[in-house]
């Protein structure tokens, strides 16, 4: 991997980390617009709990050796999710959570060797 890849993954890395562990914690803390998101999705607010837990567990992942890839997939079907709900529910503006979702998707495609092995054929 050149310089310009590993530093570029790093910068993404830290991104992501930020965005999630952010967006995890106003979730998990009940900042009221958080609470309004998932009050207007309609499956309660243990949702908004459990996509908390999830964004900043895998924001964690994506610094820990041997599970970056984990990380990154959870990310991925966290944002694909959230494109799907502001879609499909919330209104206009996926456009973060696209950027967010691609991203992740290109961090899991970075550490995609440790997915070798990990799904039985």
């Amino acid at each position: 991997m050149s310089n310009v890849h590993k530093y570029g993954l790093l910068a993404v890395k830290a991104l992501l980390t930020l965005a999630f562990v952010a967006a995890g914690a106003a979730k998990l803390i009940g900042a009221e617009m958080m609470v309004a998101t998932f009050e207007a999705i309609g499956w309660g607010q243990w949702f908004r709990y459990v996509t908390g837990v999830i964004e900043v567990g895998a924001a964690i992942l994506l610094w820990v050796p041997g599970r970056q890839a984990i990380g990154a997939f959870l990310l991925t079907a966290t944002m694909i999710a959230a494109v799907g709900f502001h879609l499909l529910v919330l209104g206009p503006s996926a456009v973060p959570a696209a950027v967010l979702g691609l991203l992740s998707a290109l961090v899991l495609y970075a550490h995609r060797g440790q997915l070798r092995g990990a799904v039985p054929a």
